[in-house]
């Protein structure tokens, strides 16, 4: 029986996913090529975990591409993302909150952000605990920042086979996007989570955004 190629891959993925709920193709690792296989089939949201071999890419590829960078985001280098980036979904702490805004603000832009939030049973997952991202939105520092679109949250579930935790962990996510909601306008409608392995569930506890790679672009080659 002959392989699904890419297109029919992403096709197939697409057309099963529920209305209202938006594909981010992630293409952290697979080259240029893969991804206009994708872009030929009709995707235009790409995600890449690494600043600067998104901005390659960006370099390489039709202008019409929206770029969400996923992964964690220091500082130094933010400046490499915000003049493109359509979104950022990694926003952990107040330290780069702050340094996108100072970012956006100097580029003449407004980015849009999902603040990530740590819910799984590892601690080398990043992201804000709820508690400490509560006081920060109450705080107002978000009405101070003009160049920022908040747009929702984001989150990674534990690592785990064990459907109850990751249940659990979408949950708490959707939760958590709720009860900030009333801290922020219409804008505030985007619930990032789910991977190729547990996609259909982030959508069944209520995921508007999906982050899916190899179930697109095949086994990944970290050696290159």
């Amino acid at each position: 029986m002959q392989e699904p190629t890419l297109a029919n891959r992403l096709l197939g993925i697409k057309s099963a996913l529920p209305a209202g709920v938006e594909l981010v193709a992630v293409s952290k690792t697979y080259p240029a090529e893969k991804i206009m296989e994708a872009y030929e089939a009709g995707q235009r949201i790409f995600g890449e975990n690494r600043p600067q071999e998104m901005a390659r890419k960006y370099e390489e590829l039709p202008k019409d591409i929206e770029w969400h960078l996923i992964g964690h985001l220091q500082t130094n280098k933010v400046k490499t993302v915000v003049p493109f980036v359509r979104m950022i979904h990694s926003v952990d702490s107040a330290r780069l909150t702050e340094a996108i805004q100072k970012a956006a603000q100097a580029a003449g832009r407004t980015i849009d952000i999902l603040l990530e939030i740590h819910v799984a049973d590892e601690e080398s997952k990043s992201g804000w605990e709820p508690q400490e991202l509560a006081e920060y939105v109450r705080s107002g520092a978000f009405d101070r920042m003009p160049n920022l679109r908040v747009r929702g949250v984001m989150g990674v579930a534990t690592n785990t086979d064990d459907e109850r935790i990751v249940r659990r962990d979408f949950e708490a996510l959707r939760r958590i996007k709720e009860e900030l909601a009333p801290c922020f306008g219409t804008d505030f409608d985007t619930l990032s989570m789910g991977m190729s392995h547990d996609y259909p569930l982030a959508i069944e506890c209520g995921a508007t955004m999906v982050r899916i790679g190899t179930a697109i672009f095949g086994a990944r080659d970290y050696s290159k």
